[in-house]
């Protein structure tokens, strides 16, 4: 795999849009550091990584169309854009079928179905949970019902200096 690929073709997809360049990098970063620490196999964290690129692939056409990037939007539009741009990077196909799966339900909870589903759900929620400027209140309330591992649930307890304990309510 040649991620460095993926994200120059994303820098390029969102070109002038400062914003979703950065925040797709944050997804990854994060992705791959819990992937990661998590000890996917290879092949699953090659899934995650690329997936964490282009997750919200979808985004620019949901705005051309409908005039919003609701999320709604974004799992439905997103794979045909990401299998595209992966099939001119030459990436293989099985991971291009699972990679289009995860980008059509990264705002999907209620089907996780990997690691690397609950990795990129957890991820995309670190970085929003800080530019959505969340409340205290909300991010224990996603913590509590949606976060699995124990790499993202701390990072996400010491990013936002939450307590440790899963039933805190503060």
């Amino acid at each position: 795999m040649n991620i460095t690929k993926v994200i120059s073709a994303m820098t390029e997809y969102f070109s002038s849009d400062p914003k979703r360049v950065g925040h797709f990098l944050k997804v990854y970063a994060f992705s791959k550091t819990i992937g990661e620490a998590e000890k996917l196999s290879a092949e699953n964290q090659e899934i995650l990584e690329i997936a964490a690129a282009v997750h919200d692939i979808g985004i620019k056409k949901s705005e051309e169309l409908y005039g919003s990037s609701s999320g709604k939007y974004q799992e439905m539009l997103g794979p045909d854009e990401a299998e595209k741009l992966l099939n001119k990077l030459g990436i293989d196909e099985k991971i291009i079928e699972r990679i289009c799966f995860l980008v059509g339900h990264h705002h999907t909870y209620n089907m996780i179905d990997g690691l690397d589903y609950q990795i990129l759900v957890e991820a995309d929620f670190l970085v929003n949970a800080y530019e959505d400027n969340l409340s205290k209140n909300a991010i224990i309330n996603v913590r509590n019902k949606l976060f699995k591992t124990k790499t993202a649930t701390k990072m996400l307890n010491d990013i936002f200096a939450l307590e440790n304990n899963q039933n805190d309510k503060t």
